[in-house]
């Protein structure tokens, strides 16, 4: 990684942890009389803080010199992509202040910046068709994970995972159609990757190898 890639990485990790940091910030001025520990207990029930999570710890080890496989960043890249296009598709609410801050910094600003390192500096050698079915493999822990945890302490973090609103069916129709979206953006993610991986063509003009002469 040059120092462009640790740089940026770095920048990235501490705006996804501090948006982290500001979500812990606004529940506790909210609820003064819980713990912290309580606040982060609530907030781990959550796509959207475990994979801002993930992206802080991902891009802090590649800040520190890691080289993550392509595979890798490329999944945290979508997954981080889908917490954006699920929240303002279907979850976005009218906020107001430090809260609308704390919102837009893990659903909006983190995903933005991700996604434009991913374009322009992340290696993207390697991507291949099966990648894109691997990736579906934290979508679907964590909906084991939320509705198991659900059903135990009576609170689901998002209505199209809560068989009380949507009905088991419901939940089932809504995993699919999901799995599908991120399925499809995936194999998306591995052809731009793949594009975007191919050597430049030579310049007009330019010999394409030695001249025999």
């Amino acid at each position: 990684m040059t120092q462009t890639h640790r740089l940026t990485a770095l920048l990235i990790a501490v705006l996804a942890l501090g948006a982290l940091w500001l979500q812990v910030h606004v529940g506790l001025a909210r609820r003064p009389d819980r713990e912290i520990w309580e606040e982060l207990w609530r907030l781990g029930r959550y796509f959207t803080i475990l994979t801002n999570l993930m992206v802080g710890i991902t891009f802090a080890a590649i800040a520190g010199g890691h080289r993550p496989a392509s595979w890798w960043t490329t999944a945290v890249t979508l997954w981080i992509l889908i917490v954006a296009i699920v929240y303002h598709g279907l979850l976005a609410r009218p906020l107001e202040g430090i809260r609308w801050w704390s919102d837009m910094g893990v659903h909006t600003f983190v995903p933005i910046a991700v996604v434009l390192w991913w374009l322009t500096l992340a290696p993207k050698k390697g991507l291949v068709p099966r990648h894109a079915l691997w990736w579906l493999l934290w979508p679907l822990v964590y909906v084991g994970y939320a509705l198991i945890r659900g059903e135990v302490d009576g609170r689901h973090p998002y209505f199209f995972i809560d068989p009380h609103e949507v009905g088991w069916g419901g939940v089932g129709l809504w995993c699919v159609a999901l799995g599908v979206s991120f399925w499809l953006g995936g194999l998306g993610m591995v052809a731009l990757g793949r594009l975007l991986s191919r050597p430049s063509p030579p310049a007009d003009g330019a010999p394409d190898g030695p001249q025999v002469r």
